[in-house]
């Protein structure tokens, strides 16, 4: 596998800021014309028609500069700009959520998160988050770290579908440590998932740029490496089953861009089984008759992504213990390959 030099950057969470949410769209050259608000609910993540309508209404929407009414049908190239509005948050509370911890001391746990869970409170996910589960599991203590920013403790985060391994502090002064050493790249943090095909060559390392697509902003797109779009995003991978239709990959990510080992895979045309939002559960044809009945099963048993945060290794920020920490697959993942496993060999056999 190729090494590469990694740049140090400073620690800062990728998603925007809550209040206010300001946006500046270039409408493509080959975007057919339509109404503004529609056109603004689909390009908008969270953004519902009853708030562009409200934005346009307040002159919140410029088209190269000047407001438009809701009606207005945008043009090529077309420049707009928006600025929503959001109520403030409400405080995090504490909820007596479970979680599965592997690992706890005075300064921090390490979680394996199930998926489906929501790591910290955002618009339309204020209760049953991590967050809130970890407030409560640290009780009194908890006074030291700030509700207020809705993700106490929360140095890194993992998506909503992705289970496993996510470190959670429990002191400030534990926080900015371990930031600092995701900042410095000294965490490292490696994957598994199952994914459509077999990468060729079996192993290698992911360079790209990612930043949020232009032609739809609810996802990431990948940019050509250290160009102007994006920031640089580099993803190691490396093929540990081969299913022939499928394979099991392990993956080692060197930054930490949003959804970046989804969009990486999806760009070298392996996405994640069940990855809606990057190719994932397109019903493909396999090169055996009822494939279609089988594939229909698999993205039933795997309702998610396939993708599971397996294995941490970093410093305890107190006393720099080297600690290391494993999960392993969840029961969706373990029954998805079984699945895949029994029906190959029954092919090979046939």
């Amino acid at each position: 596998m190729q090494n590469h030099s990694i740049k140090n950057e400073s620690f800062q969470p990728e998603e925007e800021k809550a209040e206010p949410k300001k946006l500046a769209l270039q409408v493509s050259k080959v975007q057919i014309p339509m109404r503004i608000d529609k056109y603004l609910t689909q390009q908008v993540e969270n953004a519902t028609r009853n708030k562009v309508q409200e934005a346009i209404e307040e002159g919140r929407v410029l088209v190269n500069g000047r407001p438009v009414k809701s009606n207005y049908r945008i043009k090529s190239c077309d420049a707009i700009q928006i600025t929503f509005l959001r109520p403030p948050a409400p405080e995090l509370a504490p909820e007596d959520i479970p979680v599965s911890i592997v690992y706890e001391d005075c300064d921090l746990m390490v979680v394996n998160k199930e998926p489906g869970m929501v790591v910290h409170p955002a618009f339309g996910n204020w209760t049953g988050t991590l967050a809130n589960a970890i407030l409560h599991h640290i009780g009194k203590d908890a006074g030291t770290l700030d509700p207020s920013e809705l993700r106490p403790g929360i140095v890194h985060r993992l998506d909503k579908d992705t289970s496993g391994l996510i470190i959670i502090a429990k002191n400030p002064t534990a926080l900015h440590r371990l930031a600092r050493q995701f900042a410095q790249r000294q965490v490292e943090k490696s994957y598994k998932a199952i994914v459509w095909g077999v990468p060729d060559p079996v192993s290698g390392t992911i360079l790209t740029n990612i930043g949020r697509s232009k032609k739809n902003r609810k996802v990431m797109a990948n940019y050509p490496y250290e160009g102007a779009d994006g920031k640089h995003a580099v993803t190691d991978y490396l093929v540990g089953e081969n299913l022939l239709w499928f394979s099991a990959v392990s993956l080692t990510l060197h930054t930490g861009r949003t959804h970046q080992i989804r969009a990486h895979m999806q760009h070298i045309g392996h996405p994640i089984l069940g990855d809606e939002t990057y190719g994932g559960r397109v019903l493909r044809t396999l090169a055996f008759s009822r494939s279609e009945s089988f594939v229909k099963n698999l993205l039933e048993i795997m309702p998610r992504q396939a993708l599971h945060a397996e294995k941490l290794r970093f410093s305890q920020p107190t006393t720099h213990e080297t600690l290391s920490f494993s999960a392993p697959l969840p029961i969706d993942m373990l029954r998805t390959l079984d699945r895949i496993r029994t029906v190959l060999a029954s092919q090979l056999h046939s």
